[in-house]
């Protein structure tokens, strides 16, 4: 019998948190991962409360039990990287079945996007403080996957990526530009100098509010505190950049109508989102509490779905392998800014900041993620559109 096949009954149940490291080390054949092995992606285990933690609450006990110390990784993202490969969240056993239900509801019946939680994931994320990001990311602060076709480093590469999407736009001098999830501004500066264009920036980040403005004085750019749905007026370009993971699929449809009124009828919107596999019911427990509250990866299924009848999408352009090689230069640089870092933050941050960023970087070199740019225009556009590389 396969595992994923097995069911416990009252008895087994009982004896779940005994059978735990056997559960788990069979789970993780899957994987070719070992607990206390010798390899650099092996687990090793420093408290027996470990096993129990993982098999009664799963992703968000495997990822919590890290941060508390119970155990470490010599090599984390590859560890991730083989985890994912292999699917063990199709493999569950034991109350961890349960609690994933319990998210699969939570998802279907609740929207979690709405107005009144838009503005969580700022204050949550995007707030934890702009030294933070500023430690990791390239000088213009862009927090979103570089273009590394003809990049060496991280600034070239998030420059490559802003010129590409001002490309694909098609952006003209003297064109408005609207940002959606504008975050610290490196987008709406790198368009409004290089570009010639009026740039209008939303988020609901209080701290990238600041920082942006501050940053873009003297550009024709303004920054607005506000949910996209409240947004008025027309603009020749729309861009969104990293934020339609925190849309939510009980809000595509009125994300994309939204784009739509907003969007002059010669108009272009390029789209810039996170991406998974398959379409998923859930998100991970650990991410959902501890990074991105309330996000939501999607998948081309349901972004072809809800663009149908709105849009033609004019080009689809897949570079997820950049986002692993991104996410690994900002752990690099991460690991060595920490030491200013640390007396503010401490050790416990270090290890959940890191524990983010690898296990994102497995997330994309598994292939479970993958980074989707769309450019995509209305039936009433007369100029055939020509992709750009």
């Amino acid at each position: 019998m396969h595992l994923e096949e097995r069911t416990l009954s009252r008895n087994e149940a009982g004896c779940e948190a005994a059978d735990a490291p056997r559960i788990l080390e069979q789970l993780l054949e899957y994987a070719d991962i070992r607990f206390n092995g010798t390899r650099p992606w092996d687990i090793q285990v420093h408290r027996p409360d470990v096993y129990r933690r993982i098999l009664t609450h799963w992703s968000l006990g495997f990822g919590e039990s890290y941060i508390d110390g119970g155990w470490d990784c010599a090599q984390l993202d590859e560890m991730f990287t083989r985890l994912l490969a292999a699917d063990l969240d199709e493999r569950v056993v034991g109350s961890a079945r349960w609690r994933l239900a319990f998210a699969v509801l939570r998802h279907s019946f609740l929207n979690l996007q709405s107005r009144q939680r838009a503005f969580q994931v700022g204050e949550r994320h995007y707030d934890a403080g702009n030294d933070v990001f500023e430690s990791m990311l390239d000088s213009r602060m862009i927090y979103s996957c570089g273009y590394w076709t003809q990049a060496d480093d991280l600034e070239s590469a998030q420059a490559a990526k802003l010129d590409l999407i001002c490309r694909k736009l098609q952006l003209q001098p003297g064109e408005t530009l609207l940002d959606i999830g504008c975050g610290w501004g490196g987008l709406a500066a790198f368009a409004a100098e290089h570009y010639g264009v009026q740039v209008t920036g939303i988020t609901v980040s209080k701290e990238q509010l600041a920082l942006a403005s501050e940053r873009c004085k003297g550009l024709p750019v303004q920054f607005l505190l506000q949910d996209y749905r409240a947004l008025q007026g027309r603009f020749d370009k729309i861009v969104s950049v990293g934020m339609f993971e925190h849309v939510g699929p009980k809000n595509y449809g009125v994300y994309f109508d939204t784009v739509r009124r907003l969007l002059k009828p010669e108009g272009l919107f390029l789209l810039h989102t996170i991406g998974s596999h398959i379409t998923t019911s859930t998100t991970d427990a650990w991410i959902d509490r501890y990074v991105f509250p309330n996000g939501k990866i999607p998948s081309a299924a349901e972004i072809g779905h809800m663009i149908e009848g709105r849009f033609l999408i004019e080009d689809w352009h897949n570079f997820g392998a950049d986002y692993d090689r991104t996410l690994m230069a900002w752990i690099a640089k991460f690991e060595h800014n920490w030491p200013t870092l640390a007396p503010r933050y401490g050790e416990r941050f270090r290890r959940m900041w890191l524990y983010y960023l690898k296990c994102s970087a497995g997330f994309f070199r598994s292939r479970q993620g993958q980074l989707w740019q769309l450019v995509l225009g209305g039936r009433e556009r007369k100029d055939i559109y020509r992709s750009v590389r």
